[in-house]
């Protein structure tokens, strides 16, 4: 799928009080070890665990209230809608608060799967993939260095060579970037402070 858009993003957008609420709510609550997708909930050994730091190496909380996704939802819309997009969804995943610490990463990986979710009848994410991904920067860039998010186009431009990428400019507090699940992305390793971000998926039906 080739995209005029392979992302969009917002300055400033979520006032700083917000993003503090939502720095201090999930420091409050009990965080655990990040994952890949393949994961699951699965208890992971020593070799699991070890294999998965070479990957991704973070914290994370899960947040599942509304005023959080009253505050972004209304981005994600637009993003949709200015980029051009025009995808299909119709609900979000729970928020993904995260604490990437001096070494921290995440390295290349894509949000959305090949596969719809199955989850039984009844739950909202039942036969429908991860459509758009939104993170949100909750600290001040002054607070850590390192930490970039980087964005690789393979999937979306046959034209480009496989390991260039682009480097998004580090945000203010309160920004915003929306993208496509299915567009390759990675956070570098933290050099030093703390870098908290709040990350949502957003879900439809499988495209036609």
């Amino acid at each position: 799928m080739n995209l005029t858009n392979n992302f969009w993003y917002y300055k400033s957008a979520i006032p700083e009080r917000i993003c503090d609420d939502i720095v201090k709510y999930g420091r409050q609550l009990q965080d655990q070890m990040a994952v890949t997708g393949n994961m699951g909930d699965k208890k992971l050994n020593k070799k699991e665990i070890k294999d998965l730091k070479k990957k991704r190496n973070s914290d994370v909380v899960w947040i599942e209230d509304r005023w959080v996704y009253r505050e972004i939802q209304p981005y994600v819309k637009d993003a949709n809608t200015s980029a051009g997009w025009n995808f299909q969804w119709d609900h979000s995943e729970p928020c993904q608060f995260t604490k990437y610490t001096k070494g921290q990463f995440y390295d290349w990986h894509c949000d959305g799967w090949d596969k719809p979710y199955q989850t039984g009848e009844g739950n909202p994410l039942n036969g429908k993939i991860r459509k758009l991904s939104v993170t949100v920067t909750l600290s001040n860039p002054k607070d850590y260095k390192g930490g970039e998010l980087e964005f690789d186009f393979r999937n979306t431009d046959p034209e480009k060579k496989r390991n260039i990428h682009k480097c998004i400019e580090i945000l203010p507090k309160g920004s915003l970037v929306v993208f496509p699940g299915f567009v390759w992305h990675r956070v570098c390793p933290v050099k030093s402070g703390e870098r908290n971000s709040l990350v949502i998926w957003n879900v439809g039906w499988p495209f036609k």
